[in-house]
């Protein structure tokens, strides 16, 4: 089912319960009903959560939806995850020439400058390219953002490309297609070669052979071969406090990283795609296996959170804390822990905390500790200073899985949802942001 497909649609049994605490997003809902009336500037919303976030399924549908309203902006963060072995977005492709070392944040502490993508991907290769190619066109950029830690200038872009060709004499292959009644020997004595060669060549061992099969025939023969040589004239980016941009008056689809060769390591933490167009940038972040505590080990990432310069910051994390069966109590330790540290490095951005969605424990068994946690962040909502979303109770509960599988929206795992179930959720979220604005507007 494709986002345009699904857009505007809720189920019907699932009518999704509004945002408690929206006064807790009036500085958001301001800043939204002035870029609906002049058509002028940008927003920026930020997404963090954990493996229900990091593939962009739900958080695709919530941007296309609130875009489609505002204004589309820009594509927002996105992250080299094929390079760090794990599953990312679909619309943005990252490849590179040299393998790169990784770390996530749900890891044990080592050194590595875990940031903003929750995920650290280093290399020491001085010879290194990173190429970035936007596959869908209406996230074409014009303005490109590197991320770095503590904003230092490690890489360099890819300006004029230079080509050369050269001539290599490279080994005649000359490959035989066996024919029904030749042997080997005559094969070989064909070529004017040994049958021990013939076997070695082709890692035989026994003359038999069959008919419509190939062979590799060694011969001392060369041909020549035109090879393209890629050479690219790297220039600096311009450097702001949080992060190195390019800007470019025609929108790019490709974009090419160098190395700064005066740095002895070479590390990226996220790259911030943006339109010259106003609207909405809908940013999303996550880890598979993420909690809060694995986020608020790590002061470079709320640090970096600045780069991102967020208006609305939305958090989507529990699912892990129930399979760690960490005690509700101490959930929202980490909840305040983490909203502390959000609001310390941006004080002016509004948060929307979601409950986990309804999952099940190992072995199928009900899942109580998501049941607490939700009714926690409710609870502690208007103490805690923000708005909360109970997707938990919208979905049905911690009695409503079995129902959400039989309709095709969960996998078989009980934990995460399919497309369809992912999708749902973010047509949800886009629902509930818009009708809370539409209040506020009243």
């Amino acid at each position: 089912m494709s986002i345009s497909s699904v857009n505007e649609i809720i189920d019907p049994e699932f009518y999704p319960r509004g945002i408690q605490n929206t006064e807790r997003l009036t500085s958001f809902f301001t800043k939204l009903k002035v870029l609906q009336n002049t058509q002028k500037g940008k927003l920026n919303i930020v997404h963090i959560g954990d493996s229900h976030i990091q593939g962009d399924v739900m958080t695709a549908v919530c941007r296309y939806n609130l875009q489609k309203n505002f204004g589309n902006a820009g594509r927002g963060l996105v992250f080299p995850y094929t390079l760090a072995h794990t599953n990312g977005s679909p619309d943005v492709r990252f490849s590179s020439n040299v393998k790169w070392t990784n770390h996530r944040n749900i890891l044990p502490l080592n050194g590595s400058p875990v940031g903003i993508s929750g995920i650290s991907l280093t290399s020491k290769s001085k010879s290194l390219r990173l190429t970035l190619q936007v596959k869908n066109k209406d996230y074409f950029f014009n303005t490109l953002k590197i991320i770095t830690p503590n904003n230092e200038s490690l890489f360099e872009r890819a300006g004029e490309v230079e080509k050369t060709v050269t001539i290599k004499t490279v080994p005649k292959k000359v490959v035989h297609t066996i024919k029904k009644g030749e042997t080997l020997s005559t094969i070989a004595d064909h070529y004017n070669v040994s049958t021990a060669k013939l076997k070695k060549e082709n890692k035989l061992t026994s003359t038999k052979i069959t008919a419509g099969k190939t062979l590799k025939i060694p011969t001392n023969q060369t041909s020549e071969k035109s090879v393209v040589n890629t050479k690219y004239h790297s220039e600096t980016f311009e450097e702001d406090m949080n992060y190195h941009f390019f800007e470019s008056e025609k929108p790019l689809d490709r974009f090419v990283l160098l190395p700064n060769n005066e740095a002895p390591l070479y590390a990226l933490n996220g790259v911030v795609l943006e339109s010259n167009t106003p609207g909405i940038i809908y940013h999303n972040i996550g880890v598979n296996g993420a909690k809060y505590s694995d986020y608020n080990k790590y002061p470079l990432f709320f640090n970096q959170l600045k780069a991102l310069q967020p208006d609305l910051i939305i958090v989507s994390l529990g699912t892990n804390e129930s399979y760690g069966k960490i005690a509700p109590l101490d959930y929202l330790k980490q909840v305040q822990e983490f909203l502390l540290k959000v609001r310390t490095q941006n004080p002016d951005a509004d948060v929307l905390i979601i409950t986990p969605p309804p999952s099940f424990l190992p072995h199928h068994r009900l899942n109580t500790y998501v049941d607490e946690y939700a009714k926690s962040l409710v609870s502690y909502a208007t103490l805690g200073q923000y708005a909360v979303w109970d997707l938990f109770q919208t979905l049905g509960g911690m009695h409503g899985v079995s129902k959400i599988y039989g309709k095709g929206l969960m996998n078989p795992d009980r934990v995460h949802y399919t497309t369809n179930g992912y999708q749902l959720q973010g047509n949800m979220l886009s629902n509930v942001l818009l009708n809370a604005f539409k209040e506020f507007n009243k």
